[in-house]
């Protein structure tokens, strides 16, 4: 029967390559087509209930603030507008801004310093009683200049040496693969900044208030911050690399609220930080790469002491960073780059001050095919990249799962099991 089926391969695919291609490739588009009729892709969460964007929409004191940060590869501002537009779809936010705004990002100790983009867009619902702020960092341009030392192998000295499909992969290692080497480098600190001055300016007051085509730093001892701190609700999503970031970018924050020595010059109102212990900040992680690039780093300063920092009756509870961080990962198990997080690995090697907790979801984003009877497969690049397209992903970023909220959609196609202590 192996026989057959491998027979049948070559003989298709001979066709393929023959005059008659046409007549192959429809045999070949039939099979998948027939596959794709019925989808039956996986989806499983494992964890608490979670709310998504929608409840905080309406929101007469205060605004739903988004970041999204991006993770390995070149990126251009604007890089996340089809995740951004079916977000609104999905929330019913029909009404935009004309136009966007744009803040070249800047140390405060450091003004020369050039820390990648952050755009911000501003959608509605029709009624005009629904609000979301988006915001967009781009922080390709702290390591384009050290990416650049590859940028020989793209030209055409070398590339015309390659077969046009091993061109084209070794193009999309040289865009992605350097990144987390960077980063581990002396680079981190800078994309690090780049996420405290981009939640800095979440902070800072109203659609209005925020500066467009300016390049300007932020800083934490506004006054006013501290009460669009308490009024406006936050959320994070992430990709890839940039779910170590953004957890990287919180500790940070940790730090530099809980140490006056660290950043001297920059001032942190004791009230701000009374505001931010009050805050749940969710962190939606799509392909997270924690525990790869957990190896061989050191563990943040305080671990395994969720109870002390997070209970009301623990030992430090005054000293918490954050009252919840709820972290939503999704994972294809195809995608070669994206791991599940264990709670385990949030006790050990997550700032204990965050108070984190972890849903799991496991998600098919990218199809599966039966090879001709060689096995399934999945196209691990799709399974890598197509999260920030799937319906069922971006339905519970907006409307989250256990609750009256929740999509039709979820509903349906997703099995949930809930997590408790």
């Amino acid at each position: 029967m192996k026989k057959i089926e491998h027979l049948l391969i070559i003989v298709i695919f001979s066709i393929l390559s023959s005059g008659c291609a046409s007549f192959g490739r429809g045999i070949a588009e039939a099979y998948f087509q027939k596959q794709e009729a019925a989808d039956t892709r996986l989806c499983e969460v494992t964890g608490s209930p979670f709310e998504g964007i929608k409840p905080h929409l309406k929101n007469p004191i205060g605004k739903m603030k988004v970041l999204i940060v991006h993770g390995v590869g070149d990126r251009l501002p604007g890089y996340s507008t089809q995740f951004l537009e079916k977000l609104a779809k999905s929330l019913n936010l029909t009404v935009r801004a004309k136009r966007n705004k744009d803040i070249f990002l800047r140390d405060p100790l450091d003004e020369s310093k050039k820390l990648g983009n952050l755009r911000i867009h501003r959608l509605l619902n029709k009624e005009r009683d629904q609000e979301l702020l988006f915001y967009e960092l781009t922080w390709s341009e702290i390591t384009a200049q050290q990416k650049s030392i590859l940028a020989y192998d793209n030209s055409g000295e070398y590339s015309f040496r390659r077969a046009e499909v091993n061109d084209v992969l070794k193009r999309f290692s040289n865009d992605t693969g350097p990144d987390p080497i960077i980063y581990l480098g002396d680079s981190r600190e800078d994309i690090l900044i780049s996420f405290t001055q981009s939640f800095c300016w979440m902070t800072k007051g109203l659609w209005d208030d925020l500066p467009d085509q300016q390049a300007k730093s932020c800083t934490f001892d506004d006054l006013a911050a501290v009460e669009n701190l308490k009024n406006d609700q936050y959320a994070v999503v992430s990709h890839s690399l940039g779910s170590r970031i953004t957890i990287d970018g919180l500790q940070r924050l940790a730090r530099f609220f809980s140490d006056s020595s660290f950043r001297p010059e920059l001032d942190r109102p004791k009230e701000l930080v009374k505001a931010l212990q009050q805050k749940i900040i969710p962190i939606y992680m799509m392909s997270n790469q924690l525990p790869m690039l957990q190896m061989g780093r050191q563990l943040p300063e305080i671990t395994g002491q969720q109870s002390a920092f997070c209970s009301p009756e623990g030992e430090h509870y005054d000293k918490r960073i954050l009252s919840e961080t709820p972290i939503i990962a999704f994972s294809d198990p195809n995608d070669l780059l994206s791991y599940a997080i264990q709670q385990n690995f949030v006790d050990r090697f997550i700032d204990s001050r965050l108070c984190a907790e972890v849903t799991n979801i496991n998600i098919n984003v990218a199809k599966i095919f039966d090879a001709f009877g060689l096995g399934k497969f999945a196209n691990p690049l799709d399974a890598h990249i197509g999260y920030t397209t799937d319906k069922r992903v971006i339905a519970m970023i907006a409307k989250g799962i256990g609750n009256a909220n929740t999509s039709k959609l979820v509903k349906k196609r997703c099995s949930w099991t809930e997590t408790i202590d």
